[in-house]
């Protein structure tokens, strides 16, 4: 389980050491310059990447989530209208070619919605409400589960590779994975997750097991478990960019797509979180004027404020600006957005749902990248050259 950097390398991986050193000052002011110039040299490198050959995100359901914590120390000081917002929890499915050329199925974000709901917070939160499936179908409503998107678009469980989250904050992965009670839905699924956020699902304190899916990794076989302590680049266009602050091993995926860059986690609930200076909400925009907060946090852990703030502005650098130019290209897991039952709560800019490429699925799925597939025809002395092209491109 615990992987090396050769060891990624067989998986068609690549180790990402650009944000390893950023955090060395022991001044926040310096941790913060150092990784916003290192976001920015980023960018700039990511740009140049070839688009990822498919990529969808899809909404799978809405959840009441605290006001307090979705834009946290905004209210800390006045009063808000309702306690609580909606956020859309999103599943990304993304097609990419490797770095041997094999072309693999990521899934960003498989809630397990059933599962989910053992969650210590979600399950109180449940509980409190009277026992009517009605109700809780108004108060959260569920547009489709992972199983009801992939039947969607005729994708099917054996094809999927890889599965992560950038933490596992409400996660049940044993359905996915399997576990010692069950097979896996997805046979030949592997979990990439960062070493520290694996580890620390294995020891929670309280304040972390509230927000934690009890037994949520319980019996999962270790082989299906990739596990890395920097940043990975999965493919051209693609990659895990490791992000602390919510959880310490906490990860972003970072896509190549046609309108830019796209940045995906839980650190911030939307647009008014990574640009609240330009936020169309009163109370968020004042606070960060009067605050000088280029970012508001996601805050129901807090484990490194500090940290967190500072990978909150090296997703918005890497993702630079969305087709709405005030508010960056983060697409958030689970956005915050508009419901009727909340009439007063409004969002800036709403990333919302996308779609770019075609998924391969079946019989049309080309297991080779189009490039390394044509080289791979020379034969003869045209095969050394081929192989030196081949290099030349990775």
């Amino acid at each position: 389980m615990d992987h090396t950097d050769q060891d990624l390398q067989t998986l068609g991986i690549k180790t990402l050491h650009d944000f390893d050193d950023v955090r060395q000052s022991p001044l926040p002011q310096e941790r913060l310059a150092a990784a916003r110039r290192q976001a920015e040299a980023f960018r700039e490198r990511f740009m140049d990447e070839p688009e990822v050959a498919y990529y969808q995100s899809v909404n799978l359901v809405r959840v009441p989530y605290p006001t307090w914590y979705a834009y946290s120390g905004v209210y800390s000081q006045r009063n808000y209208k309702f306690p609580y917002l909606h956020i859309l929890n999103r599943l990304f499915i993304v097609q990419y070619y490797d770095f041997l050329g094999e072309l693999k199925t990521l899934l960003f974000s498989p809630s397990d919605i059933d599962a989910d709901r053992e969650t210590p917070f979600f399950k109180r939160l449940t509980d409190k409400m009277p026992n009517l499936p009605t109700l809780e179908g108004i108060v959260a409503p569920i547009f489709r589960d992972v199983n009801e998107a992939l039947a969607e678009i005729n994708l099917k469980p054996e094809d999927v590779d890889y599965i992560s989250y950038d933490h596992l904050h409400t996660q049940d992965v044993r359905q996915w994975l399997g576990s010692t009670d069950r097979d896996a839905y997805f046979p030949n699924a592997k979990l990439l997750v960062h070493e520290k956020e694996w580890q620390s699902a294995q020891g929670l304190l309280p304040l972390q097991a509230e927000w934690y899916c009890p037994n949520g990794i319980d019996g999962v076989d270790p082989n299906k478990v990739v596990t890395f302590t920097s940043s990975i680049q999965l493919g051209k266009g693609l990659a895990l960019v490791h992000t602390p602050g919510h959880t310490e091993g906490n990860h972003s995926l970072v896509a190549r797509v046609p309108d830019g860059i796209r940045v995906t986690s839980e650190n911030g609930v939307g647009a008014d979180a990574y640009a609240p200076m330009n936020s169309k909400v009163n109370a968020i925009r004042r606070y960060a004027q009067n605050n000088d907060m280029e970012v508001i946090l996601n805050g129901n852990t807090l484990e490194d404020s500090t940290d967190q703030y500072i990978s909150m502005v090296v997703e918005k650098t890497i993702a630079g600006p969305s087709k709405n130019p005030d508010f960056p290209n983060c697409a958030s897991s689970s956005e915050a957005t508009p419901y009727w039952l909340i009439p007063g709560d409004k969002v800036s800019h709403l990333i919302g749902e996308a779609t770019f490429g075609r998924l391969q699925t079946g019989a049309s799925k080309t297991k080779k990248s189009p490039i390394k597939s044509l080289l791979g025809r020379f034969k003869g002395s045209d095969v050394a050259s081929s192989k030196r092209a081949q290099r030349e491109m990775a």
